[in-house]
């Protein structure tokens, strides 16, 4: 049995939603499908949640208008008989918050499509729910996913949200259809769980920087986690957690081009002969840089500058350590508003004999299980940077093995980045 989840991007038009059925109908298997709203129908086109936001925001029935259009033109072109004015009414009328208001989109699109389908509609408003900190509660979630669901023969349900003790609705982050999607299979305990969206799959770097850069065909759920830490964008990381618990596959597939195999997604990886699976980086952190004569003779020392970090909030990245010094990468976003606080209260708790915060550092990492015991990554990628002049800032090995990070100035991190790509990939 497959779980399928498509994305806004494959469901932005009656014509699209034709070919996801054709998708869904061509195997059996495909029983229980997780939709987003629709995305854009063209770069200008503006998405149905980023409308809803704003309606309301502004309140003015003008501002729903677009969006009731969108969705019966859709249900016009698709020849389905579907009547939604009482749900139309309710969300232009009634006072809800932004939550509410943000998972009708996905409300919308799935009773469309199940209809469309002939299926049954389940509402995840009734199957997903948090506890009070807004804190996913899956076990609650997955036995009540199984008893709605486990008598259906075929069902279609929104994703993105679920509900609060008191019933409200409450949504996950940006992109969280995706989690809805694998607590689905989870709870099913699917064979496979498919994500349908607008690209062939995981790629080995980011195409706008790698233009060389090709779909990864296997991938390890850890080396996932890696990837999607350090900045690469396809899956929704949190949604990995609930199939990766039950060693559920996922297969990544593109909407547009459903014949590519996709990235797949598994407990280990015996595809790839390469140590290196792929790349990410991020810009925008900057290093604390403390030093402090004989600070590894001092107890506690770096704990008491981690409790300055803790009180105004920052989290570190990553930490790189010395006889007298230490460095700690931190978002730099995450500095803003407290920068010159933070300073002054480290100073005054553990008395450095010199603290710097230096901005403009861009972090990249090589992620792969094939680099487990196998000697030189570190020296390979040190090399191909330093062959093009370039200067590592730090470098940091996770305990997993799993990866290595350095950290560069960002005005060289797509050369840098390149460089990378061309040692690992293309030599």
């Amino acid at each position: 049995m497959i779980v399928a989840k498509f994305g806004g991007s494959s469901l932005a038009d009656a014509q699209r939603i034709r070919h996801v059925a054709d998708i869904i109908r061509s195997n059996p298997e495909r029983r229980f499908v997780v939709v987003s709203a629709p995305g854009k129908r063209f770069p200008e086109d503006t998405k149905i949640t980023d409308q809803l936001y704003r309606f309301q925001e502004s309140g003015d029935p003008k501002d729903f208008l677009p969006i009731e259009e969108r969705f019966q033109e859709i249900i016009q072109e698709l020849g389905i008989t579907l009547d939604l004015s009482a749900e139309y009414s309710e969300m232009k009328n009634e006072a809800h918050n932004a939550d509410y208001m943000a998972s009708c989109g996905e409300y919308l699109s799935a009773r469309i499509i199940a209809e469309y389908l002939g299926w049954s509609f389940v509402d995840t408003e009734f199957c997903i729910f948090f506890d009070e900190q807004e804190q996913l509660d899956k076990e609650r979630t997955e036995a009540t996913l199984r008893e709605q669901l486990g008598n259906l023969e075929h069902a279609v349900l929104p994703g993105y949200y679920g509900a609060m003790p008191d019933g409200q609705v409450h949504t996950f982050s940006r992109g969280g259809s995706d989690i809805s999607g694998a607590l689905v299979a989870s709870a099913l305990n699917a064979d496979v769980y498919e994500n349908w969206t607008d690209v062939d799959g995981i790629l080995t770097a980011d195409p706008r920087i790698v233009p060389t850069a090709t779909t990864i065909p296997a991938i390890t759920y850890g080396e996932l986690e890696e990837l999607a830490y350090q900045g690469a964008t396809v899956l929704h990381e949190d949604a990995v957690r609930p199939v990766w618990d039950a060693q559920i596959p996922i297969h990544i597939c593109n909407t547009f081009h459903p014949e590519n195999v996709g990235t797949w997604i598994r407990s280990d990886n015996t595809i790839s002969d390469r140590p290196i699976t792929g790349i990410a980086g991020r810009k925008g952190f900057s290093v604390i840089q403390i030093e402090k004569e004989k600070m590894n003779t001092l107890v506690g020392y770096v704990r008491k500058a981690l409790s300055c970090l803790e009180h105004h909030h920052v989290a570190f990245e990553h930490m790189a350590t010395g006889l007298g010094s230490f460095s700690l990468v931190v978002p730099t976003a995450s500095l803003e508003g407290c920068r010159e606080y933070l300073e002054a209260e480290i100073r005054q708790t553990i008395h450095p004999d010199s603290i710097q915060i230096i901005d403009g550092l861009a972090m990249i990492a090589v992620v792969g299980c094939g680099m487990i015991d196998k000697p030189g990554i570190a020296g390979m990628l040190f090399s191909a940077v330093g062959e093009i002049n370039v200067n590592v800032r730090m470098i940091d090995m996770g305990s997993s093995q799993l990866n290595v990070v350095i950290g560069v100035q960002e005005e060289s991190f797509e050369t840098a980045m390149r460089a990378v790509y061309q040692r690992f990939f293309l030599s």
